[in-house]
């Protein structure tokens, strides 16, 4: 009782019909999901028929590709983002506010796609790519800076969200911290397919043999960076969840 009761309640509202508004951002949720599939789908692509070409073990690019964060986060953001336009849509505008796996899914994309947006952009958008791992320029636009960009707008405005327990936090979190164990647990058992060294990790700040974690080299420069990033996203997580138990949306 006392958890529920620490939930805002929306009983009032969710039964009302949607405005208008409501219905277009529906089909924007949609559109940007489909572009964002797209975005995916063109960069593994991309990749495949780069080692292809050159000639590399395919089965290792395949698992690398699906190893990067960046495709992981935008790959369900798609998948939750169609299941809350088609709903909508689908639905017509009487319809009540998002099911408790939806509600979580969407705190959980929006916050792992604008730590995935931030940090591209501050700490990787100007480092060079090995050959043949280049992703086509709208497709990287597309999963660094337009889906972010959307879902933080969707955070603001997406039509009945639903305010979740602060236990929800953990789940959120709990993608982001499997995925980490999993790259640090990985990245010394797979040979890398562009120079041939016997690790490969996702992004240089993960990998303790980069010489740009200097002054703090190794694991420990890995791990000051794991941290930062893991702050980050429990308090973005936070934000997220916060902001959803006090604004109804659209």
């Amino acid at each position: 009782m006392a958890e529920a009761e620490a939930i805002p309640s929306r009983a009032a509202t969710r039964d009302q019909a949607a405005p208008p508004s409501a219905t277009i951002w529906a089909a924007l949720r949609v559109g940007v999901a489909v572009l964002g599939a797209a975005a995916v789908i063109a960069h593994f692509d991309s990749s495949v028929s780069a080692a292809v070409e050159l000639k590399r073990d395919i089965g290792t690019t395949i698992g690398n590709f699906f190893s990067y964060f960046t495709i992981l986060s935008n790959s369900a953001a798609a998948v939750f983002l169609i299941w809350a336009g088609l709903r909508h849509l689908l639905q017509g505008r009487r319809i009540r506010e998002d099911p408790p796996a939806l509600a979580i899914g969407l705190a959980c994309v929006t916050s792992c796609t604008l730590i995935t947006g931030a940090v591209y952009n501050t700490l990787l958008r100007h480092l060079p790519l090995p050959q043949g791992t280049e992703p086509p320029d709208w497709s990287n636009e597309v999963l660094h800076l337009v889906v972010p960009l959307f879902l933080f707008a969707d955070l603001l405005l997406g039509p009945r969200r639903r305010a979740l327990p602060w236990r929800s936090l953990w789940v959120v979190v709990g993608f982001p911290l499997v995925w980490a164990i999993y790259t640090m647990v990985r990245g010394p058992l797979v040979t890398n397919p562009e120079s041939g060294a016997p690790y490969w990790y996702p992004y240089p700040f993960l990998d303790p043999h980069d010489p740009g974690l200097a002054p703090i080299a190794g694991y420990p420069g890995v791990m000051i960076h794991v941290v930062g990033i893991a702050v980050a996203m429990i308090a973005v997580s936070a934000l997220v969840i916060w902001w959803g138990r006090r604004a109804p949306g659209l």
